[in-house]
C-alpha cells in the first residue's frame, strides 16, 4: 500500500491532470464552436468540417471519461480506499499507480476486464 507521502504525490498528479483535462475540454468545445461558424463553400469544406468536429468531439468524450476516473480516484483518496483493486481487493502496485494514477484495477484484473470488454464488443 502506498504511504501517505506517495498518496499525496499521486493526488497532486491527479489534481494537475484534472485541471489540464478541464482546460482541454473547454478548448475542444470552443474549437467545435469555431468550426460551426466557418463558412462552407462546397462539399469538401463540409466534409472537412464534419471530420474536424467529429475528431474534437471524440477527444473531448475520451477526456470526460478520464476526468470521471480521476474524480473517482480523488474520492477514494479521501475515503482511504485509494490503491485498492475494485475487482479483487488487493493493493495495486505503486508502479502501476505511478503509470496510471487513476487505475481502478490491478494488472491481472485489468487484463480480465479488458478481455471481457472485448468479448462483449464482438457479440
Amino acid at each position: 500500500m502506498p504511504n501517505k507521502q506517495q498518496i499525496d504525490e499521486l493526488k497532486a498528479i491527479l489534481i494537475e491532470r484534472k485541471e489540464n483535462i478541464l482546460s482541454n475540454i473547454n478548448n475542444s468545445r470552443a474549437n467545435i464552436d469555431q468550426l460551426k461558424e466557418q463558412e462552407i463553400n462546397d462539399e469538401l469544406d463540409y466534409a472537412e468540417l464534419v471530420s474536424d468536429s467529429f475528431t474534437e468531439g471524440m477527444i473531448a468524450n475520451h477526456q470526460v471519461e478520464e476526468l470521471k476516473q480521476i474524480e473517482d480516484s480523488l474520492k477514494k483518496i479521501d475515503a482511504g480506499t485509494y490503491g485498492i483493486c475494485d475487482m479483487c481487493g488487493v493493493v495495486i502496485p505503486l508502479g502501476r499507480l505511478k503509470a496510471k494514477p487513476f487505475a481502478k484495477f490491478c494488472t491481472e484484473c485489468r487484463t480480465v476486464f479488458e478481455n471481457e470488454t472485448m468479448k462483449r464488443a464482438k457479440n
